[in-house]
């Protein structure tokens, strides 16, 4: 007994050797956070938003003095109607120059009437808003104030996934706050149905949460590499996943927003998607990589440079495209009016194409009597499109879906009342002959093949694998 109580220093004094080896390892913020705080700020922005007390109680019921009814033997209510109610909204930002201009949010200070920026020492400014952009979420502000500290400007390119990051900013209204953790991933894409597409999001695991938007991301240095700008959660706050806006792709869209007040992206003219290991085989692919072009907007670069539906984008002005999201970002970053190549897919053989690339518009809008035969193969009833319809929604070709089996293969696809079928394998889809020629070819395949549907204009694949 006596030698292992006799072993008990030992392990002690072991166990407290390994926790100050650990501790050394650990990289220590508080320097950091004391020199780069003082150029960190926290926003509140007001605005003013009107609202109809028409039809509403206090309580949020339906009030029944605004019923037709009782105003036939009432009248109108006096100071019924249009009110108005001050709202206000916070987050942070930080200094980039000593005389006063700073970078945010466009979120955070969108439709403001009133911007107001708090720094560290108390003092307070109100706020110029120089220029937005809501594609980027960014937004310029100038205070009138000089001598001002400002934050260092790395560089987003340089860093590396698993390398140590710090976040200041005021979550939940709790000033100057700082959090740490590792970069995730680069380059991310987060289809939100949002034009944020454009932005190659740096992924973080540091913690995010309302307030934080528009704050610096430091690394190690002290030098800012990302704009907290979204966090992906369920619960309205933070649960691992965290997204900031690269500091490189953030100061071109400044120096932008400083000489013209508005900003200009490359453009090319496709609704894309990805390529599924489904449809790689039948578009010519060993490995699904590429963007899949689904649709090409009339008139527009990618019309001009010859691009079709059914090509397969995988580089385009020499950068690799892995993911579909990797063209968005690869085209907004080129200089409209620059002519690029890109090397596509199309029919299993790759070519390569010369392409101007347009400036993305401001409002992008993506772009007989007929006969009607039951496919029983599908589970649907389809028509010809009428020479008006064709018009109308700007297609050659296709089928009008009008009844749909709900235990029918294009249920399970997901294909709805009201879709136009276009393509069918490699078959342009004009008529209902069209579509059972088709799917007699597609029964003697034991591959899947790729179905074409536009819905409200826009086209998207899916993919079907039929048996004999």
């Amino acid at each position: 007994m006596s030698k292992y109580l006799a072993a008990f220093p030992l392990f002690f004094l072991l166990l407290s050797s390994n926790i100050e080896c650990a501790n050394e390892l650990l990289p220590n913020f508080s320097e950091l956070a004391e020199a780069s705080s003082p150029a960190v700020v926290n926003i509140s922005s007001s605005k003013t938003v009107s609202y109809s007390s028409r039809g509403f109680s206090p309580r949020g019921f339906n009030d029944p003095f605004d019923d037709d009814f009782f105003k036939r033997f009432f009248g109108e209510r006096p100071n019924s109607g249009r009110k108005e109610r001050q709202v206000r909204s916070g987050g942070s930002g930080f200094i980039i120059s000593k005389d006063g201009y700073l970078l945010t949010n466009n979120h955070v200070v969108a439709d403001a009437d009133e911007i107001l920026v708090s720094l560290s020492d108390r003092r307070e400014f109100k706020a110029e808003l120089i220029g937005s952009d809501v594609r980027s979420d960014l937004a310029l502000l100038k205070i009138d104030a000089k001598n001002l500290p400002v934050v260092k400007i790395g560089k987003s390119k340089d860093l590396k996934v698993g390398e140590w990051v710090v976040a200041i900013g005021s979550p939940f209204q709790l000033n100057f706050s700082v959090t740490a953790g590792i970069v995730s991933a680069k380059g991310r894409s987060i289809p939100n149905g949002s034009d944020s597409s454009y932005v190659p999001f740096i992924q973080t695991d540091v913690a995010i949460n309302p307030g934080n938007s528009g704050g610096p991301l430091f690394n190690l240095d002290g030098k800012v590499v990302g704009i907290n700008s979204q966090i992906y959660t369920r619960s309205g706050g933070y649960m691992g996943v965290s997204f900031a806006i690269p500091i490189d792709y953030a100061m071109d869209i400044v120096n932008q927003l400083k000489e013209g007040g508005s900003v200009s992206r490359g453009w090319l003219g496709v609704s894309i998607q990805e390529v599924t290991s489904d449809f790689a085989k039948s578009l010519g692919l060993s490995v699904p990589k590429g963007a899949l072009v689904s649709q090409v907007i009339p008139d527009s670069p990618a019309e001009k440079a010859g691009l079709q539906v059914r090509d397969v984008i995988i580089e385009f002005d020499g950068v690799k495209i892995i993911y579909s999201g990797d063209l968005p970002q690869t085209v907004g970053s080129i200089k409209p009016g620059s002519s690029v190549n890109a090397l596509i897919i199309r029919d299993g053989k790759s070519r390569k194409i010369k392409v101007e690339v347009g400036e993305l518009p401001e409002n992008l809008s993506l772009a007989s009597s007929p006969s009607e035969n039951k496919s029983s193969d599908l589970g649907i009833v389809a028509r010809e499109l009428t020479f008006e319809e064709k018009n109308e929604k700007k297609l050659t070709h296709g089928l009008l879906v009008t009844v749909v089996n709900p235990e029918g293969l294009a249920a399970q696809l997901g294909i709805q009342k009201g879709d136009i079928i276009t393509y069918l394998g490699n078959n342009k889809i004009r008529n209902n002959r069209d579509l059972s020629s088709a799917l007699e070819k597609a029964k003697e395949s034991s591959d899947a093949v790729m179905v074409g549907i536009v819905r409200n204009g826009v086209q998207t694949f899916r993919s079907l694998k039929l048996t004999k």
